[in-house]
């Protein structure tokens, strides 16, 4: 049986961070250092602890590693729990996600190994492509700065949109020079976009979004990052300080090993690509 731990947005949003950590079992003081028990490893439900655990049941007992996955479904709380030591590591997001999150809030969390690529697409319940979209149509879009841009950054790539020059990793809506098809931005959260579709022309959504609500990246999308010269991989990430932890550098190994490679590239068909 996995030991996987499910943590909602709202509760964590509602409650203390810590008691609720505490209770759910991690047993750790904020900024503890202790590396004698389990890795503790936060990460989004989907590919990200999909991956860990793939890693957990099959090539950790080998390595002589203990993993602890717990699944958090938010993008501020792996940072923050990671920053004051409730986890040890996490598993979910992007560098230039970081550099914004570490900028805005005084944390100190590095990326370890970069893992995989899930490209960012553009969906739609109401059309059956991009072209299709009528003037003055809403598109909703990711409200965090990095992902916001990137979204942006899509649409721009396929001629939707014309961003201002130097627009780059924190444009918003208000850096897009040129809008032939007038279209309508919905900021929302990131979890929230595939929800959104029913309510929107078309929602950008991250993979890790798209996956639980039955959308498939290859087949779905009708727009998709292109893999190449990609900046946006996810990686494993710790406080700075424990890089060199040995159970970290251990789960580093088995996350660029050929197994998960395989696994990755045999369960997501494309829709999440090993980056390694």
């Amino acid at each position: 049986m996995r030991n996987t731990a499910k943590f909602t947005t709202a509760v964590l949003a509602a409650g203390a961070l810590t008691l609720g950590l505490t209770a759910c079992g991690s047993g750790k003081d904020s900024g503890s250092a202790d590396r004698s028990g389990p890795l503790v490893v936060a990460a989004s439900p989907t590919p990200h602890a999909d991956i860990l655990n793939f890693v957990k049941d099959h090539l950790a007992k080998k390595a002589g590693l203990d993993l602890e996955v717990k699944e958090f479904t938010d993008y501020i709380t792996p940072n923050t729990a990671t920053e004051d030591g409730s986890v040890d590591a996490n598993y979910f997001q992007t560098k230039p996600y970081l550099d914004d999150f570490n900028k805005k809030r005084g944390t100190h969390i590095v990326p370890v190994v970069t893992v995989h690529l899930e490209p960012l697409g553009l969906y739609s319940h109401k059309v059956k492509s991009a072209d299709a979209l009528k003037s003055g149509a809403t598109v909703a879009v990711p409200n965090d700065a990095s992902n916001e841009a990137r979204a942006l950054k899509l649409l721009a790539d396929n001629g939707l949109i014309t961003l201002k020059s130097g627009a780059g990793a924190e444009a918003t809506p208000q850096d897009i020079a040129k809008n032939p098809r007038n279209l309508k931005f919905k900021e929302v959260e990131a979890a929230q976009t595939p929800r959104s579709l029913d309510d929107v022309d078309a929602a950008v959504v991250n993979v890790n979004y798209a996956l639980p609500a039955g959308l498939k990246p290859a087949k779905d999308a009708l727009l998709l990052e292109s893999a190449k010269n990609n900046p946006y991989g996810n990686f494993l990430a710790v406080k700075k300080g424990n890089e060199k932890d040995p159970r970290v550098e251990k789960l580093a190994k088995l996350l660029t090993s050929p197994q998960v490679k395989k696994f990755i590239e045999d369960k997501y068909q494309g829709s999440v690509l090993p980056a390694f």
